[in-house]
């Protein structure tokens, strides 16, 4: 068949073969089409790890790139352990683990729930999981759990504890996790590959960083604290102060992630600080990851700014968004590159520090000087230990409070229930009384009858 057309085609010309242009045409549409798909989709992640008897601690692993990372990691044979807020008798979560059990072939994949909104879980989890001896095993922790308003001119939502929801689920909760951890991570043995991987977004580069912004109602004593204990003049004293913009313009978004990145730098020179038991170097690295703008469920909500209309607009513009941005599983392959190259293991040597950023399965260099300012991550450290400090006596007393109302309302409850009983025992002995009176009543008016 090919060479009657192309025969035809040297002798007749390209005029002579019927709808060859628009062939050539749609041809070229598609092929450019297939090109900027490729170049949208990223890089893919070419390392590989046996991931076999690896324990692995996520967040967020139950939808978007999380929900990937998993399905991957599990089908390579690693345990994975679901810090989720559902309970672990929640119909979607007992369904999806044995979806993620069925498709991967692997029955180790359990779930926590710890709610990250919450304070007081995520100490009740990581102190319960610290507590256990010998300890117990954890080769990777990967934090992917986040949350974002709809629109920046949205009101803030608050936790429990009273912050903002954003600084909580996606900066203040991981520091508190990782701080209560940090002995678990220390504990591991020297033969150990201990990786933690941070997620964070371009968003910090425009970031500005407010400590008021992060409570719902301004504690005087967290945001005051800090400042206090600030040297006058001392250079990066203050991250508030630092950074002059009009932080009203800023997102919260963006400052947890810059908060996440000078954190996750402070955590690794906290592990590598520590002078193990026995003498050898610290094998736990610390990794912070961008995986790209991917649709995931929260993309699609600040997209469509969580109403109708902007729903119906991000289903116009769908082939669009399926174009230029990422599909889970390709924001998934810087994750896995973290993961699984060798170079960032244990085996690097002791020299290399640790921290690195990765974009794209590619060492990249942050654009915030603010992340490697030892100064900077400091305060930032013992403004988010107070602050925790300062809600989790706040949430203790309210859950005390808590607490003896509702003792209170099931005593006045049992009282109530009781004095009804006795009422309603008086009642029928009342009614015992009077049916026994007027038997005998009856009993005596008999006998007059039959006399009669």
């Amino acid at each position: 068949m090919p060479i009657p057309i192309i025969s035809h085609v040297l002798s007749e010309g390209l005029s002579a073969v019927p709808h060859v242009y628009t062939v050539f045409k749609w041809t070229a549409v598609a092929a450019i089409v297939a090109l900027l798909k490729y170049y949208f989709g990223g890089a893919r992640n070419t390392s590989e790890r046996l991931m076999h008897s690896k324990v692995v601690m996520i967040t967020g692993g139950t939808s978007g790139i999380g929900a990937s990372i998993v399905h991957d990691l599990a089908s390579r044979g690693a345990q994975i352990i679901l810090l989720t807020q559902h309970a672990p008798s929640d119909l979607f979560l007992v369904d999806y683990i044995e979806d993620v059990r069925q498709s991967t072939n692997n029955e180790l994949i359990y779930a926590e729930q710890v709610d990250l909104t919450s304070l007081h879980s995520i100490r009740k989890f990581a102190t319960k999981w610290v507590d256990n001896a010998p300890p117990r095993r954890l080769d990777m922790i990967i934090l992917c759990a986040n949350t974002l308003k709809p629109s920046r001119s949205g009101k803030p939502r608050l936790t429990f504890d009273g912050l903002d929801e954003e600084w909580q689920v996606n900066y203040l909760a991981n520091f508190h996790l990782l701080s209560i951890l940090s002995p678990a991570l220390r504990a591991q043995p020297p033969d150990r590959d201990v990786r933690i991987i941070f997620a964070t977004c371009s968003s910090y580069i425009g970031a500005t960083m407010d400590f008021q912004r992060t409570e719902g109602v301004v504690s005087s004593a967290a945001t005051t604290g800090i400042k206090n204990k600030s040297k006058p003049g001392a250079k990066n004293a203050s991250l508030s102060r630092k950074n002059k913009r009009n932080s009203s313009a800023a997102s919260m978004y963006g400052m947890t992630k810059l908060s996440l990145m000078i954190f996750a730098k402070a955590f690794q020179k906290h592990l590598s600080s520590y002078k193990r038991p026995d003498q050898q170097p610290m094998n736990a690295r610390v990794l912070i990851v961008d995986p790209g703008y991917s649709r995931t469920p929260g993309t699609r909500r600040w997209l469509t700014g969580g109403s109708l209309w902007g729903l119906l607009v991000y289903l116009i513009l769908w082939p669009v968004w399926w174009l230029i941005l990422k599909s889970p599983h390709a924001g998934a392959q810087s994750f896995l590159y973290a993961a699984m190259e060798a170079r960032f293991g244990r085996s690097a040597g002791e020299h290399i520090g640790g921290g690195w950023l990765i974009k794209e399965c590619r060492e990249v260099e942050c654009l915030r000087k603010e992340v490697d300012d030892v100064d900077v991550a400091k305060e930032l450290w013992e403004f988010s230990e107070q602050q925790i400090q300062i809600k989790e006596k706040e949430s203790a007393k309210r859950r005390a409070l808590e607490k003896a109302q509702k003792e209170k309302e099931e005593e006045d409850k049992k009282r109530k229930q009781k004095d009804e009983e006795k009422a309603k025992a008086q009642t029928n002995k009342k009614e015992k009384v009077d049916n026994s009176n007027n038997n005998k009543n009856n009993s005596k008016s008999r006998p007059n009858k039959n006399r009669k």
